[in-house]
């Protein structure tokens, strides 16, 4: 595709060539008028000299010898005019030339009284020898006793003259002509391939700033289908900035969702503080007011259900600040390599205790030999962790869980399998969604977990998917690099 310097460059040559054959054509056209001019007033009298100094007519009429003398005299001395005699009406009736010779036996006289009144030079009229070519002329009135009988008659530039210069010019023409377009081509294309490339390169920066603008390595845009060559890089420009405005727009989209999602989850939070909180208030003012009233027995209920109520609000506290801290970008994964297997394990171990209360079973299912991952180890055992409480505290009695751990090409996959009674479909998209997470958080944490869960795997390069088991029950599942 050619650029659009270059498009430019040949647009600008073509235009300044065509500029410079226009110029040299009315440069031709002037120094031609200029020349006949010259040679006109330069000849003025040279028709009144011949009339003044020979007979040419007298009263018996026109004196065919005399007119003899004087052309051979005249084309021997000044073989480039040619003379005539014109009679009152401008008929020819005599001339150096036979009149087979001639095209033409009468002439326009109106530029004859023309150039006689002094009229403004050049003045063309008729030559006898040629239809419809018209030169400068010399001209003088032939009169018999004060009587008008008719006109010497002279062409400045003949036929002689007009070949001799013919000859001349076509070949000096042709080379100059051909020199100047060559010279004119050669300093165009430079000049403009020079001047258009500082005057597009701003351009084409600012298609390519623009292209990349949403920080991607985006190739160009492609040509729609109608676009020609001359508006292409226009064109691209054009599909850039369209490109940009929809990722402007998106991104404003993005900002005011995630400004109503800010609003709804801080209402959300307020909602769910204030139970436990409340709660919190109330055994508290209880234990304080009733204090003598109350057995060991009652006050050790109360003081453990105001211990619950305070877990639960500090746990939504941690995960909100936990959350805050992975959103604001300040946070990143520590890479290493580590052996995958070996921290499931150990968080299997951490929750054996807990889902023997609830009455259910924990175990891991993989291979031997899987190669190590590279990854954030605290954050993948706090990943580990979240699912496995999710799973405890949100499946019913007699429920199975089981961590499975398999290869996948250079991935290890995890899969968090229960079968408890599963995530509806309508709930399945919301769950790593703020505002979801919080309105259909269960009543035993804030609903944050998986949201916090998502973050850390995204930091990974990875996330987490839900899909229902068979026969029923969920999978969690996500990808790590292997190291």
């Amino acid at each position: 595709m050619r650029s659009l310097t270059r498009q430019l460059s040949l647009v600008f040559a073509v235009l300044l060539l065509a500029c410079s054959g226009v110029s040299m054509w009315l440069q031709v056209s002037y120094n031609a008028r200029y020349e006949q001019e010259l040679i006109q007033r330069l000849s003025a009298d040279l028709a009144r000299h011949i009339a003044s100094t020979t007979r040419l007519v007298d009263k018996r009429g026109w004196r065919p010898e005399a007119m003899r003398v004087l052309f051979d005299e005249l084309m021997a001395v000044n073989p480039s005019v040619e003379v005539y005699l014109l009679n009152d009406s401008g008929q020819v009736v005599g001339s150096a030339a036979a009149l087979e010779q001639l095209k033409l036996d009468m002439v326009d006289l109106t530029p004859v009284h023309e150039l006689l009144a002094g009229g403004a030079l050049p003045i063309l009229g008729d030559d006898p020898r040629q239809l419809g070519v018209r030169k400068v002329f010399s001209v003088a009135t032939l009169e018999v006793d004060g009587q008008r009988t008719g006109f010497v008659y002279v062409i400045l530039q003949g036929q002689a003259f007009k070949a001799l210069a013919d000859c001349l010019a076509a070949d000096s023409l042709l080379r100059m002509t051909l020199g100047l377009m060559a010279l004119m081509g050669l300093l165009t294309l430079m000049g403009g391939l020079v001047a258009f490339h500082l005057i597009t390169r701003p351009l084409s920066e600012l298609t390519y700033s623009v292209s990349t603008f949403d920080g991607q390595n985006l190739p160009l845009f492609t040509v729609r289908p109608g676009d020609n060559s001359w508006t292409r890089e226009i064109a691209t420009l054009s599909h850039a900035f369209e490109q940009m405005s929809r990722r402007i727009l998106e991104q404003w989209q993005q900002l005011t969702k995630q400004d109503q999602d800010r609003r709804d989850m801080i209402a959300n939070i307020s909602h769910d503080l204030r139970t436990p909180m409340t709660s919190l208030h109330g055994y508290l003012e209880t234990l304080r007011f009733k204090d003598s009233m109350l057995d060991a027995e009652e006050r050790r209920r109360y003081l453990n259900i105001a211990l619950g109520q305070s877990h639960k609000v500090g746990r939504m506290a941690q995960e909100l600040f936990e959350l805050a801290r992975l959103e604001s970008g300040l946070v990143q994964p520590d890479l290493e390599a580590f052996a995958l297997g070996d921290v499931v394990q150990d968080v299997v171990h951490k929750f054996e205790l807990s889902a023997h209360a609830r009455r259910q079973t924990v175990a891991v299912d993989m291979l031997p030999g899987l190669v190590p991952v590279k990854a954030d180890l605290g954050m993948i055992e706090r990943v580990l962790t979240n699912l496995l409480d999710n799973a405890i505290r949100h499946n019913p009695p007699q429920t199975a869980i089981v961590v499975r751990l398999s290869a996948r090409g250079k991935c290890i996959q995890v899969d968090v399998q229960d079968s408890g009674v599963g995530i509806s479909a309508d709930l399945r998209d919301g769950l790593f969604v703020r505002t979801s997470a919080l309105r259909h958080a269960p009543r035993e944490g804030g609903g944050l977990g998986l949201i916090i869960v998502q973050r850390m795997l995204q930091l990974h390069g990875s996330e987490v998917t839900v899909i229902p088991a068979k026969p029923q029950g969920s999978i969690f599942r996500f990808e790590l690099d292997a190291a």
